[in-house]
């Protein structure tokens, strides 16, 4: 009977959206000196969440940071000017025929942090599980190059993802100075991103080794909020050696899992629920569950009595080192609703203390029930397999060992399954693809239980050593082996199971802007210049790349079914059955503008240059006020 606490709901909002700015500080001292420790918004983090710039400021406090961190905020926050353009001729439909872009999985050839940039929006939400396999930063590996020696101006500019020689990936050696710090500078930004990417049930799982082990759960920590830690998942990845250092082999990789929220759910397959049907409830079958509870006499005192049964007046005394689940003054209404049974109700049971009766009706209302799912151990099966399953899967596959390291297809489906086993039509998303092992984990596992889920590659095409077998084999880039991966995967998932999924892909490439400089920055150029700035599109760019940042730029999914059609001899296209409707064709007339908006498209979206007259740009408002006063009209 009091207002509510507003500084607590504050408190709780910002915590909810920037955990990073959570901390601890001290509030003053206690009659006995000790300092007096208190939650706290930082108040520097917080400013550098909603700034462009770089924020100055230093305050002891408990605080998880290395060199550049503020200028890693400021990265990934940092707009970019770039888009996503459909490569058709690497594409596979979903029957598996090349050339085809029916199929609803993508792969994008790219920087990573360009990728989900341009994604963020369109997939805001909308990814149920994130796999990832980065650089462990082990002292031989590659790891991304974001400068930031430069001004922070420049970052808005190109997102500092080249340096002085145009290099995109480095190699981190351990006499780096800045070894760690560049690591994290490059892992950090990408993580922010991707959280956003979750949907509330959703969950990230992380391959990494004992090297960055720390610092990538402390970024976990800060990002995903230490509350949403699940677990790490311990992964054999090989046996014993005995040439090690210290005379300790290190045969473990660790898979660190986060959820979005208290709402995600693993679950597994468990043993199938018995039910008993009986006369006594007619239409109602039934199962038991055991009627105590791990907690002890002083834990629960209410549960700790005797149950004493109403019809023979046997009494059941309560185990002071496991209590009753239920109470002294609950007994009566459970059992009175039938949901408590004794020892010799039923002769087929056989039990010796008093039993929960749960109705087959009621599993089916609580999630997962239904299907008989068990909670998920960190001890990982066998099965899963170990890195030398992975690089034999691939090898048999591509009929060479033309890619080092991968992790087994068995182990990354384990992973999608226990994540997605109720909901089999999620998205998978995987921004370090590498060779494609979790496309590839996809389809089998849709193969196998009849699932739709899809999945989202990213990849930068880092080429290959010349004097690598990849390389002898003809795939210059890392890119060409998960596509081909992914084509012969579903290839022989096909043959071997006949299922009908979805086996293919649609690849897009992350690329300049479709626009001309001239479409930002307008109040650049004088009005002499505009003039020479007639079609604001850069003319080596097809209706089919303006289409597709127009997708991204509308939030429309990337996978969404388009057709092609002629309206008064201009190509068209449709999105998702006439949601978005798009044209981008030269003279395009009165004619053309009329029978787009007699199909009251959500969006319309028009070339300016394409309209065949001014007459025709004059009354485009007006023909859309007359016909589908709701649609969205966008022109480029």
């Amino acid at each position: 009977m009091h207002t509510p606490n507003l500084a607590d709901e504050n408190f709780k909002k910002l915590a909810a959206m920037f955990p990073n700015a959570i901390t601890e500080t001290i509030t003053g001292y206690g009659e006995d000196g000790k300092p007096i420790i208190e939650r706290a918004i930082d108040a520097d983090v917080l400013r550098q969440e909603i700034s462009a710039q770089v924020v100055e400021g230093a305050q002891e406090r408990y605080q998880f940071t290395w060199p550049d961190k503020k200028k890693s905020v400021v990265l990934a926050n940092a707009p970019i000017a770039k888009t996503l353009r459909l490569d058709r001729e690497k594409s596979v439909g979903r029957d598996g025929t090349e050339g085809c872009i029916d199929s609803e999985n993508i792969y994008i050839e790219g920087d990573n942090l360009d990728a989900l940039k341009l994604l963020q929006e369109t997939y805001l939400g909308k990814v149920k599980m994130i796999y990832i396999d980065p650089p462990y930063n082990t002292g031989n590996d590659f790891i991304y190059e974001d400068d930031f020696a430069q001004e922070a101006g420049e970052y808005l500019d190109n997102s500092g993802q080249f340096d002085d020689e145009g290099n995109r990936l480095v190699q981190n050696t351990e006499s780096n100075g800045r070894f760690h710090t560049d690591w994290l500078n490059m892992i950090y930004p990408r993580l922010r991103i991707a959280k956003d990417f979750l949907s509330d049930d959703g969950v990230i799982f992380i391959s990494i080794d004992d090297n960055e082990q720390e610092n990538m759960k402390k970024c976990c920590d800060e990002i995903f909020g230490k509350s949403n830690f699940v677990a790490t998942f311990p992964w054999r990845k090989r046996t014993a050696k005995s040439d090690v250092p210290f005379g300790v082999s290190q045969d473990y990789e660790w898979i660190i899992c986060y959820a979005r929220s208290e709402k995600f759910v693993a679950a597994t397959l468990g043993t199938e629920r018995k039910y008993f049907e009986t006369p006594d409830c007619p239409n109602r079958p039934w199962r038991i569950h055991d009627l105590t509870k791990q907690t002890t006499a002083s834990d629960r005192p209410n549960s700790f009595f005797t149950i004493t049964n109403p019809k023979t007046a046997e009494e059941y005394p309560a185990n002071p080192n496991r209590t009753w689940a239920i109470t002294k003054e609950s007994f009566n209404e459970y059992y009175l609703q039938g949901k408590i049974v004794f020892p010799g109700d039923y002769d087929f049971l056989n039990i010796t203390k008093p039993a929960f009766r749960y109705w087959k009706e009621d599993d089916m209302n609580k999630a997962g029930d239904m299907f008989g799912l068990m909670p998920v151990s960190t001890k990982l099966l066998d099965c899963v397999g170990m890195s030398l399953d992975g690089t034999k899967e691939i090898t048999e596959l591509m009929n060479g060992k033309i890619f080092s390291f991968p992790k087994t297809v068995k182990l990354i489906k384990y992973f999608v399954d226990i994540s997605t086993k109720t909901k089999k039509d999620s998205i998978i998303l995987d921004f370090f693809s590498g060779s494609a092992t979790t496309a590839h984990a996809v389809m089998q596992l849709n193969a196998e239980d009849g699932g739709n889920r899809k999945f989202i590659m990213v990849q930068l095409p880092e080429e290959t050593d010349e004097k690598s077998e990849a390389y002898k084999a003809g795939y210059k880039t890392i890119c060409e082996i998960g596509e081909e991966r992914i084509r012969r995967a579903g290839k022989k998932i096909k043959e071997e199971t006949g299922a009908d999924i979805d086996y293919g892909f649609r690849v897009f490439r992350v690329d300049s802007s479709n626009m001309k400089d001239v479409y930002y920055r307008p109040a650049e150029y004088t009005q002499e210049q505009l003039s020479l700035y007639a079609d604001n599109i850069k003319p080596d760019r097809t209706p089919e790349d303006l289409l597709f940042q127009v997708m991204l730029d509308l939030g429309v999914l990337l996978s969404s079914k388009i057709d092609e059609e002629e309206i008064a001899g201009k190509k068209v296209f449709s999105v998702e059955n006439g949601y978005l409707i798009a044209c981008f064709d030269n003279n395009v007339t009165e004619e053309t503008v009329i029978e787009i908006a007699k199909r009251h498209p959500f969006y319309a979206v028009f070339r300016d240059s394409g309209l065949a007259s001014d007459s025709v740009a004059v009354n485009f408002e007006q023909i859309f006020e007359t016909y589908s006063p709701k649609t969205q009209r966008k022109v480029l």
